[in-house]
């Protein structure tokens, strides 16, 4: 449990993190993306050319799985918050996260000898498993970003690291999982799948426990501070920025998650290279992980809500681009792909900085502070975009006569295209509506911070034991 303030605040809002710490903390988003780049690029793929599922089933399941697991982000939120340990609230749950969903992992990519019903069954009980197996150990790592720094500027640079950390574990993910499930499977891809999410789980392992091991903890909330979930619940109605970055990162990530899961199929069945899928996702993360490590650059120049601005008009126009690429300008395409990531890259750095700003403008308002809730409800609308994603993805290929390992008709190429290009860029303008109603800019923040940290009774600055 956190001791007796011992830092002043002028200490705390210019504390800056060490190399080691930041380091530490993106391992945590390497491991994470042995699954969830997985879930995001392979997983609807594997489900209709591997498992055996239709498109139009595996869309509804992906709806449906989400939106259950999406519910239980807020209360693993609830959970962590009121976690207290001698290692912190959230560090805990880095090891205690680890076999679950190493375990979960191989399960959902593990193809039963079951009929059309029974495989159906195990695909919705395997995902689900998956899905609460990330929540439990995501969530709190999400969190943590909350309370290691005060600082903005420093939670922008962590976060830059965080998803340096998260578009490095992607690309290699990306790059590797196709020729793993080859090696590993030896002509056997069901086999081949099982393997590689063993793997998987090993180095996810290894990599959690650095992160808990690098990392502190150093804001806690008001003493004594006890609030009901359902008082934390209504914190989160009345704090319009939070408000407005649900919906950003909802919108966000239907564009991502669109554009990720039909690029397998764009190259696939409307190119005709499937030997370039892994490449052609590689190169969208490097340039997402390029992007990611401008950040702190970028955002000395720009304020977050005109930087976001700026980008997502820049991916709404690469994208309704990618439309009118011909289907041999192979280079075209990488290089549109490449602008495309670049430009993707800093949102996540800056929308999970400002997500740990909503936590302090929260606590500035409302004297309460519930930093897992905040970004537990963060996590739960980025899946929930991805649940619609996938529904839509589902539906649309469904409806336009999609079938797995077949060549496809006119109609089913139109909208493979149409999923990968002009509705990505369509939500992407949305996305730009959204943000321009953020209010909390540095200023704002540098006087909330102020306010905050100007008395010891506020938080706690002591890192708790590690």
């Amino acid at each position: 449990m956190a001791q007796e303030p011992k830092t002043s605040s002028a200490t705390l809002l210019s504390e800056k993190l060490s190399l080691k710490e930041k380091v530490g903390y993106a391992l945590g988003d390497v491991a994470s993306n042995f699954y969830w780049r997985v879930f995001d690029v392979f997983l609807f793929i594997f489900y209709t050319d591997v498992f055996g599922i239709s498109a139009a089933a595996v869309g509804t399941m992906m709806l449906v799985t989400r939106i259950i697991d999406a519910v239980s982000d807020p209360l693993m939120g609830a959970l962590a918050d009121r976690t207290s340990t001698r290692f912190g609230k959230f560090r805990p749950y880095l090891l205690l996260g680890i076999l679950p969903i190493a375990a979960a992992g191989v399960l959902t990519f593990t193809v039963p000898d079951l009929g059309d019903d029974g495989k159906l069954i195990w695909a919705y009980g395997t995902y689900i498993f998956m899905m609460l197996a990330y929540t439990f150990i995501n969530v709190p790592y999400g969190a943590l970003l909350g309370v290691v720094t005060s600082d903005s500027q420093e939670r922008t640079t962590l976060t830059s690291f965080r998803f340096i950390g998260a578009f490095s574990g992607g690309t290699l993910v990306a790059y590797m999982t196709p020729e793993l499930v080859n090696l590993l499977g030896n002509g056997n891809e069901a086999l081949g799948w099982q393997m590689t999410m063993g793997c998987y789980g090993l180095i996810s392992a290894v990599l959690f426990t650095l992160t808990f091991l690098a990392t502190k903890e150093r804001i806690a909330p008001p003493k004594n501070q006890q609030t009901s979930i359902k008082q934390d619940i209504m914190d989160l109605t009345k704090n319009k920025p939070w408000l407005i970055l649900f919906s950003l990162a909802l919108i966000i990530m239907f564009t991502i998650t669109l554009r990720a899961s039909t690029g397998t199929f764009y190259f696939k069945y409307y190119v005709g290279r499937e030997d370039l899928i892994g490449t052609f996702t590689a190169v969208y993360m490097i340039s997402l992980a390029i992007g990611a490590a401008s950040t702190p650059l970028l955002s000395r120049y720009f304020d977050k809500r005109s930087l976001l601005i700026g980008l997502m008009s820049l991916v709404a126009i690469f994208s309704a681009g990618f439309y009118f690429i011909p289907a041999n300008n192979l280079t075209l395409m990488f290089i549109m792909q490449a602008l495309i990531g670049f430009c993707l890259g800093p949102k996540s750095p800056l929308v999970f900085s400002m997500y740990a700003d909503t936590a302090d403008y929260s606590q500035y308002k409302n004297g309460r502070r519930a930093t897992a809730m905040i970004f537990s409800a963060a996590a739960f609308s980025q899946k929930l975009g991805g649940a619609f994603a996938g529904a839509m993805i589902g539906c649309l290929l469904s409806s336009m006569g999609y079938v797995a390992n077949q060549q496809q008709s006119p109609d089913s190429l139109m909208g493979i295209l149409l999923l990968n290009t002009l509705i990505p860029a369509a939500f992407a303008l949305i996305a730009v509506w959204v943000v321009k109603h953020y209010s909390l800019d540095e200023q704002t923040m540098q006087q909330i911070n102020q306010s905050l940290y100007s008395t010891k009774s506020n938080v706690s600055t002591t890192p708790v034991q590690g």
